[in-house]
């Protein structure tokens, strides 16, 4: 499974809490479109005021061409033109990773 991983800054005109609802509500709605996508997961801190980043993305897609595929659709450029207006994109580290499971309790 390939993975984005992503660290997000929210805009400043955003406080923490209305970038989570922006974020984890409209948007959320336009990224599970995302063709090919496997698993979306977003994460928040517990302790906003104490950190550097606002969430964590996490995108899973069968291979990196699924990946690139998706973000070149039209739902892709929708995503990110969303994410434009609430995340200063490119502000946090960025990977793409080869996820290997050691461990799922289900």
């Amino acid at each position: 499974m390939i993975k984005l991983v992503e660290f997000l800054v929210r805009k400043d005109e955003y406080s923490h809490d209305e970038f989570v609802e922006r974020w984890e509500g409209d948007h959320a709605a336009i990224a599970r479109e995302l063709p090919g996508l496997r698993r979306y997961s977003t994460s928040v801190p517990t302790n906003p005021d104490d950190v550097e980043y606002d969430g964590v993305l996490e995108l899973a897609f069968e291979s990196e061409q699924a990946l690139n595929e998706a973000f070149a659709s039209e739902v892709g450029e929708e995503v990110m033109a969303d994410a434009a207006e609430f995340v200063e994109v490119g502000a946090g580290p960025r990977m793409v990773v080869d996820e290997t499971v050691q461990l799922e309790d289900e």
